[in-house]
This record gives structure tokens, sequence and C-alpha cells, in this order.
């Protein structure tokens, strides 16, 4: 093992004997700096952006359980899990992290700083009723006091959304 001479600078076969550099620490950081990425072209990584996500997965989530456990998918004929019906569903939330791209960058070139949350929002709200109505498909009673916050919900979003583009 070669010694460190005082001043020398350590050189990669330095930090390989010290465990150092490694695969683990390349995936984690390369990981890091496209996450970075992603979030600044999205305008930061805020509430309005967790919710919306966190929402998305679970209505999707919701949705292959309905098709793949409950066969009651309103999206495919026999009700049941289809790849294409589950593709489209990605390629459609997708598209709702586009829009909220478009709407950052609108912002920017606006400036302004209510676009993007109130696609986000709107899309929140959106994401909501799908996950209510995968729950009524797969037999869970929805209490009527749930669907009619939701109307509300919905009225307000779509009259802030309306306020806000005037």
């Amino acid at each position: 093992m070669k010694r460190k001479v005082k001043g020398e600078t350590p050189s990669l076969f330095t930090f390989r004997e010290k465990g150092l550099f490694n695969m683990k620490n390349a995936i984690i950081t390369t990981i890091g700096v496209i996450g970075s990425v992603i979030a600044s072209l999205f305008g930061g990584w805020t509430a309005s952006l967790t919710t919306l996500l966190i929402f998305m997965g679970v209505d999707y989530l919701t949705g292959l359980i309905v098709a793949g456990v409950f066969h009651q998918s309103p999206k495919t004929k026999s009700g049941a899990l289809e790849s294409r019906a589950g593709f489209k569903g990605l390629i459609r939330k997708g598209m709702i992290l586009m829009l909220v791209l478009v709407g950052h960058r609108l912002d920017l070139a606006i400036g302004a700083s209510y676009i993007r949350d109130a696609i986000c929002i709107a899309f929140i709200v959106n994401e909501l009723v799908s996950i209510i109505e995968n729950a009524g498909l797969m037999g869970i009673p929805i209490p009527a006091v749930i669907t009619k916050a939701i109307d509300i919900l919905q009225q307000k979003t779509m009259d802030a959304v309306e306020h806000k583009v005037q």
C-alpha cells in the first residue's frame, strides 16, 4: 500500500483504496443530480407538486387494484387489467406533469407566480375525484358528505382558476 506524502494530492487510486469511490456513490450522485434538474424545471419542489405526485400515484395504484382485483374498470371492455389501459394512464399522468412544467414556464415568461399552482390545484382535485371514484368501484360506500365536499372543492377550484386567469 502506497503511503501518502505530505502535500501530495490524493489520486483516484487512493479513493478506491479507502472505499470512497464506488458504484453506489456514483449512482446516488447521478440520481441526485437528475432529481435536482427535474425539480428546478418544475420551479422547485413545493407542497402542491408533492401533493399532486402523491395523488397521481395513489390514483394509479387504486386504478390498478380496481382492474386487477375487482375487475370493475370502466377503462376496459372486460373491466379487467389491460396493459394498454395502464400505459394510457401513465401517458396521461406524464401529460399532467408537462402541463405543470408549461405553467411554470408561463409564470416565468410573464413574471407571475400563480399559473403553475393553479394547474397543480386543478389536477389535485381531479386526482382526488378519481381516487374517490375508484374507491366506489371497489365497493367502498362513499358518504354523501364526502361527495358533497368534493363537489364544493371542484367548484371552488374552477372559480379560483377562472379568477386567477382573469
